[in-house]
């Protein structure tokens, strides 16, 4: 104790290089810290960009294909379902609701989707927040849109201005549909997520523009045998129960496709998602694609691993610059202090003593930056976490240190430990005489 008491009045002593050593290892800290929090943040928000929903069922592509054009609005459907396909999903008896979305218009760059006012009451993202709306209301007559919020401030859309879609989807357009203009009857709350960029208009509304582009009804569904508990023997039955009406269904053709790009999907329970899933997939009359949405998020975000590694790495030098800063302050003043050290033995002081006191300061100066940077990081979390979650949708729970944010915080304080060893060893080897003696 009584050595820790030393180093710290010997700290307070050289206010000026401490504080530059604090603050060189608290922005180090704070760095490597928030650089942690933002990538946690941002796995969060990007697998929580939809939440609450079990499956996606469209037709058939990839999976990686299905999710970005579904949820993300990246890239294209490779074909559109049919009503058919569609009413058996909504109706199976293990499906909660069913959320349909037509998508290829688009309104001056942004994305324009067709759905029914299931998704302003179904969808959810970051751990199952739902949707509001800051103004008007959600479309009820067929010219009615309503916006997300990054359309109306890009745009400065207020409720009842006139917007017009177009075919095609991003900036290439090809026909627009003036003669059928909408009102925009109400503004999405900000997300953080694509519906910022999008624009909702009811299934009925693309129907009218579009035409009738639904195929016939069917009268048998193959997958509404899935009516059992556990999933392989509803898979087993539902297929059965297909392959008995398969003959009847082989002379039947379709009149189209229907005008739905894929359907959002909640259980009763979710652990039928997985049986549902293959049942969708092996549908016999229309080739479908069912994902969990998910397991295919975090797919992604696997792949996106290198990004996380680089971050780290960045961080992880910007430390070590941090503590060699401390090493340099501390070395550059042991030429000053070699007198302080050399009146220290000489009342007494053994090198040990001398040896410990050296990595007190180390250890003192080291615990206040690593302090300083995780209040630092939590101080201007909690100014800035509002802005992160509506315009770039990282939310970053801001609550005690996770366990890796505590190894790296001890990791650094153990360096900064270490590294003072060298000027604790360097000033041990000084001799008495040689601390005395005034060098010309």
């Amino acid at each position: 104790m009584i050595i820790l008491d030393l180093a710290v009045k010997s700290s307070r002593n050289r206010k000026f290089t401490t504080g530059l050593t604090i603050l060189s290892i608290a922005l180090s800290v704070m760095l490597l810290l928030g650089i942690e929090k933002i990538r946690h943040g941002a796995e969060t928000g990007f697998t929580s960009v939809i939440s609450g929903t079990d499956l996606i069922v469209g037709a058939r592509s990839s999976q990686v294909q299905l999710l970005l054009f579904s949820v993300f609005h990246i890239g294209n459907p490779t074909n559109n379902i049919s009503k058919h396909s569609y009413e058996m999903i909504s109706d199976h008896p293990r499906v909660k609701w069913a959320i349909p979305l037509s998508l290829g218009d688009s309104h001056k760059g942004y994305r324009v989707v067709g759905t029914t006012v299931e998704f302003y009451e179904h969808y959810q993202f970051a751990n199952n927040r739902q949707l509001t709306l800051d103004k008007g209301e959600w479309f009820v007559k067929q010219d009615d849109a309503v916006i997300g919020a990054e359309v109306a401030e890009s745009l400065n859309y207020q409720l009842e201005d006139q917007i017009v879609i177009a075919h095609g989807s991003g900036e290439e357009t090809f026909i627009d549909h003036a003669d059928k203009p909408f009102h925009v009857a109400g503004i999405l709350g900000r997300t953080g997520t694509p519906i910022d960029r999008s624009v909702y208009v009811s299934l009925e509304s693309i129907d009218a523009i579009h035409g009738d582009m639904y195929g016939t009804e069917h009268s048998h569904d193959p997958l509404m045998g899935y009516q059992q508990d556990e999933p392989e023997e509803a898979y087993e039955e539902a297929h059965e129960h297909d392959e008995s009406h398969r003959e009847g269904h082989e002379h039947e053709e379709s009149e189209g496709q229907g005008g739905i790009s894929a359907v959002l999907v909640g259980l009763d329970s979710r652990g039928a998602a997985l049986g549902l899933q293959r049942g969708f997939n092996e549908h016999r009359h229309e080739p479908l694609t069912a994902i969990m949405p998910g397991v295919v998020l975090l797919e992604i975000w696997h792949m996106l691993g290198v990004v996380e590694r680089i971050l780290l790495a960045i961080s992880a030098l910007v430390v070590a610059i941090g503590l060699f800063s401390m090493l340099i302050i501390l070395m550059t003043s042991m030429n000053e202090r070699r007198r302080e050290m050399a009146i220290f033995r000489s009342v007494g002081a053994r090198p040990v003593h001398v040896f410990s006191l050296i990595m007190g300061e180390a250890l003192f100066v080291t615990l206040l930056g690593v302090a300083l940077g995780v209040f630092l990081v939590y101080g201007l979390l909690a100014l800035l976490q509002p802005w992160l979650e509506s315009v770039w949708g990282l939310y970053i729970i801001i609550g005690w240190p996770t366990s890796i944010e505590l190894y790296l915080m001890m990791l650094i304080a153990l360096c900064g430990f270490l590294v003072g060893l060298v000027p604790g060893i360097r000033i041990y080897q000084y001799s008495l005489s040689d601390g005395m003696t005034i060098r010309m």
